[in-house]
């Protein structure tokens, strides 16, 4: 069992930026990918950005590219999502899990956090 809480959401204006963090307790951090998702009302669960467990290969949605930077600190069992550069369009209810399968879908992970909201007004 992992267990996963995120925390640094709260309110913020078009162009601030924002740090989540993902704190994980149980199985051995390192050995998993993991990833932030979102998701807004009435939408579906969005990908992110993932890091890979080996190499720390990262991953970004296209919505974030250039403006969100996902880090992990495995001595630390913790994830990190920088967001600089926000929109509206960002506010969401953000999630980060670990997995060990494909790194860009909802499929590829088994442990979920209870999601931190992200709101941004314009």
């Amino acid at each position: 069992q992992v267990q996963l809480v995120e925390s640094g959401g709260g309110l913020a204006q078009a162009g601030d930026s924002l740090r989540l963090s993902c704190a994980a307790s149980g199985r051995a951090f390192s050995r998993y990918n993991m990833g932030w998702f979102r998701q807004a009302p009435g939408k579906e669960r969005e990908f992110v950005a993932g890091i890979t467990r080996l190499s720390g290969r990262t991953y970004y949605g296209d919505s974030v590219k250039g403006r969100f930077t996902i880090s992990r600190d495995n001595a630390k069992n913790t994830m990190y999502l920088q967001m600089n550069s926000l929109k509206p369009v960002d506010t969401a209810v953000y999630y980060c899990a670990v997995g060990d399968r494909n790194i860009a879908t909802t499929g590829g992970y088994d442990y979920w956090g209870q999601g931190t909201q992200v709101t941004v007004s314009s």
